[in-house]
């Protein structure tokens, strides 16, 4: 959806590392101290190569708790970085004659499973590696146990029952659908294939013979001393684990390993792996299609500059690679938070896209206030800055969520509770504050506090998992809060259409049989869920969507509430 969004006195120790000799305009400099500094990112570090040399610049720490500085060799989760690797695999088994894009995947299934077809069509080895399988985003039987580290118990009976038992809602190849099951599952056959795990294969065919020895999926002793903590709202939070989905984005890397492993992809650096990485890069849709993607690489055009890239996302870690084709300059931005960095990266290879304007955080100017003045003073500065000084600083729900759980954290239960509390007084409207009241009320031992706040949480946005889990821990069933919204089939068709949110920046809403779906510029598609006639949410993120009218009863606009913000977007004509 939209861009996602510590204080200075978290930061208390030198930051920057690894600075010499960067070619990173002071810019990029100044935007990434910044966000550091507001606790937007614990730490981010960015490596650049060219024909000539080899660039790093860091800031930030590993571990809020530890403070030690982020640097080249800091381990970070890449994410869906992985689906680039495993591109490259299927690519390296198509030059050995081992594989054909154009084979069925039924050809590499279990004995007893079967794909589903659509109108006699199969799906293939090319739709699974560029997102045209028709296969979804997310299978509907993932329910994780452990919403912290959502992928762990994801089972290879439960990919083999889902794949057999789903309807494919269009022609194959016939619309791009982000889906990490369908890639996920390439890995999978990748590996059966060889007669090996999904790491045993990668390690095998890329990161062995490019020397990448801190690229894995398990942890060696010298990758987990390096490890950079992930973090979600200020907080140090578990590390995923994706075993059977490996191939759609388990593998941890450092920045020198992703460099060497862009500068292998640019031809920098030769390798053996290098016609499968070329054929890994290459449009492998039909000309004129959007977006460009190979085998797991997509590719954007700006100002005729094209830009092969991928970008990651886990639970607390947020990351970006890409290169300009054709050219000799690559970037890699890897971050332990979840603040995207995206914008870094493309500004980089392409100095007029814009950096993101990151202002001064206001959890950063109440934690001073609340540690030399107290409670009260934090509190009645934070009503005033916001009705005279709104524009000068970052007031998103965010900033104080962090800082409440910061004070959490440190034990500091009385000002967590004042910060929780200020948060809702200040977003009645968002599920995610009751959600943050509720787990500070539950760790101050007040039961029924906190189940009230966690219902509230739940009553805003049924899909906030983490409420859920908690009320269910609790003794709470979940099901008696939510109610089960039906809205008419010819209701929900007057939401299709184009919203423009910003220039250039569309939300398209979609409909697949009774199920909606909105998708916005450059970013996959997700179903949205009832609330209301006109009311809707998402279940992958913490948003919520209000479809307006005028006054003939015509849809007009659409309404996206996030963190605390409010943006009004006007249908487009057909």
């Amino acid at each position: 959806m939209l861009k996602k969004l510590l204080a200075l006195g978290y930061l208390v120790v030198a930051l920057g590392a690894c600075q010499a000799q960067t070619p990173l305009s002071e810019e990029v400099k100044a935007n990434i101290k910044l966000r550091v500094d507001n606790g937007m990112n614990a730490g981010i570090i960015v490596g650049l190569i060219d024909n000539k040399s080899e660039s790093y610049f860091g800031y930030g720490v590993k571990s809020l708790d530890t403070m030690e500085a982020v640097d080249e060799y800091s381990i970070f989760e890449i994410g869906s970085i992985s689906k680039t690797f495993t591109g490259i695999l299927l690519a390296d088994e198509v030059l050995k004659n081992e594989m054909k894009l154009e084979d069925p995947l039924q050809l590499y299934l279990p004995k007893g499973v079967t794909a589903p077809t659509q109108n006699g069509e199969s799906i293939r080895l090319i739709h699974m590696a560029n997102h045209t399988s028709s296969l979804p985003r997310m299978p509907s039987n993932f329910n994780p146990s452990n919403p912290a580290n959502p992928f762990a118990d994801y089972s290879e009976k439960q990919l083999y029952d889902f794949l057999g038992n789903y309807e494919l809602p269009r022609k194959i190849g016939s619309q791009y659908e982000y889906s990490n099951y369908a890639m996920g599952l390439l890995g999978h056959i990748l590996a059966d294939k060889n007669e090996s795990t999904y790491e045993e294969l990668l390690i095998e065919r890329i990161t062995e013979p490019l020397g990448l020895n801190d690229t894995r999926i398990s942890f060696t002793a010298s990758m987990k001393k390096n490890l950079a903590m992930g973090h979600s709202g200020g907080v140090e939070v578990e590390n995923w684990d994706i075993p059977t989905l490996a191939g759609a984005g388990a593998i941890r890397s450092s920045a020198v390993d992703m460099l060497d492993y862009l500068a292998t992809n640019m031809g920098i650096k030769e390798s053996n792996l290098y016609p499968a990485m070329q054929l890994a890069h290459q449009n492998s849709r039909k000309e004129g299609e959007s977006p460009i993607v190979g085998l797991g690489w997509h590719t954007m055009v700006v100002d005729d500059l094209e830009i092969i890239w991928h970008n990651g996302g886990t639970g607390g870690y947020r990351t970006f690679a890409g290169f300009i084709k054709g050219g000799d300059r690559g970037v890699v931005v890897l971050s332990n938070s979840n603040t995207g960095v995206d914008d870094i990266g493309i500004h980089i290879l392409h100095p007029d896209s814009p950096l993101n304007e990151i202002k001064p955080s206001i959890g950063v100017k109440l934690q001073n206030i609340m540690d030399t003045l107290g409670i009260e003073a934090a509190i009645s500065n934070y009503w005033d800055l916001k009705k005279n000084k709104a524009e000068e600083f970052d007031f998103t729900e965010g900033q104080l969520s962090k800082l409440g759980h910061r004070y959490l954290k440190k034990k500091e239960m009385e000002k967590a509770l004042a910060i929780f509390k200020l948060n809702i007084e200040a977003f009645p409207n968002s599920s995610n504050v009751y959600a943050s009241y509720g787990k500070a009320q539950l760790k101050h031992g007040d039961k029924e506090t906190s189940i009230i706040n966690y219902k509230k949480a739940v009553e805003l946005n049924p899909g906030n998992l983490e409420a859920i889990k908690n009320l269910t821990e609790l003794g709470i069933d979940p099901k008696n809060i939510i109610e089960e919204i039906v809205v008419d089939e010819k209701i929900l068709e007057t939401y299709i259409g184009r919203y423009e949110l910003y220039p250039n920046f569309i939300l398209t809403v979609s409909k697949d049989r009774n199920q909606l779906k909105t998708q916005a510029t450059g970013q996959p598609e997700f179903p949205i869920f009832p609330k209301s006639d006109n009311v809707f949410y998402l279940k992958v993120v913490e948003a919520q969507l209000t479809f307006n009218k005028n006054g003939d009863g015509k849809v007009e606009s659409v309404t996206l509430l996030q963190a605390g913000q409010e943006i009004t977007g006007k249908k487009l004509k057909k």
